[in-house]
């Protein structure tokens, strides 16, 4: 080692070859260009192409083809198909002998047409078979419908022949009523009752009268009728009170009596008619009596 060297020991790091420097300072941005953008990436690095990365292939999964399968639900309880009954012979052969009363419409028929069956057709029928056919015929729903109806009771020609009894619509409103109550839970006893009600107006009778002619050992059916007739009570009631209002309401016309409750005039006049209507009856009846 020279005395120059001693002397001076920074002439060494002065004659350092400046490439060593350039190493110090490629290795240091070689390890900021870890977190830089390309921008601080040596140019020589910056200009090269960079090579394409080759993308590593995915195994592909192989998709299981299923197929849709209907959602499992309730499955509805199939009804087992009811057996069509089997029309008797003997009423076949009255449809075809007379359509209009035992075809697709029934229509009450008169008392004693059963006779009229035998002597009309003495080589068609066999009385016990027509005995068996009619019963069945009159006990259908049908024409227990018709015969519920009030329709009148018809003979083998079709003319009308004489008006149902009322203890005969009465009955045949209440064997109705029994059959549908069994094929649902609804409640319809106030369709009975207001049929009912219906049946005794249309019967022409009182309701006293009508009472003792249809009530009958069964308790059920007699409360239910005791229910329409108290309906009817209070309907006539409320009819009267409608009268005696417009009598003393010193109005001039059934209009404007209506106008000044707010009623419909056409309503308020039938009412009144036939309140007044059902007063004459009733004196007529006192007379008489």
């Amino acid at each position: 080692m020279t005395e120059a060297s001693t002397a001076n020991p920074n002439n060494n790091k002065s004659h350092r070859p400046r490439g060593e420097r350039l190493d110090m300072a490629q290795q240091l941005q070689a390890l900021r260009g870890d977190s830089s953008d390309a921008a601080t990436v040596p140019e020589a690095a910056a200009d090269a192409p960079s090579a394409p990365a080759q993308a590593r292939p995915r195994p592909q999964k192989q998709r299981r083809s299923r197929k849709a399968q209907p959602a499992q639900g309730p499955q509805p309880q199939q009804q087992p198909a009811r057996q069509q009954r089997k029309v008797h012979p003997v009423l076949e052969r009255l449809f075809e002998l007379y359509p209009n009363l035992f075809g697709a419409r029934f229509l009450p028929l008169k008392r004693g047409v059963f006779e009229e069956l035998i002597a009309r057709h003495p080589e068609e029928f066999k009385a016990e078979e027509l005995k068996v056919a009619m019963g069945l015929h009159a006990r259908s729903t049908r024409y227990l419908e018709s015969v519920a109806a009030g329709h009148p009771r018809h003979d083998l020609d079709g003319n009308v022949a004489e008006a149902v009894a009322p203890e005969h619509v009465h009955h045949a409103i209440l064997e109705l009523h029994r059959r549908r109550s069994q094929r649902t839970e609804e409640d319809l006893r106030p369709q009975l009752v207001a049929r009912l009600a219906r049946a005794v107006e249309t019967s022409g009778l009182d309701r006293e009268a009508y009472a003792v002619l249809v009530r009958s050992r069964d308790a059920n059916n007699n409360a239910v009728l005791d229910e329409a007739l108290a309906l009817l009570a209070e309907q006539a009631a409320k009819r009267e009170a409608l009268l005696r209002a417009f009598e003393a309401s010193g109005r001039s016309s059934e209009k404007e009596f209506a106008d000044m409750y707010g009623m419909n005039p056409a309503e308020v006049a039938r009412t009144l008619q036939r309140v007044r209507s059902e007063r004459a009856a009733a004196a007529g009846q006192a007379a008489a009596d």
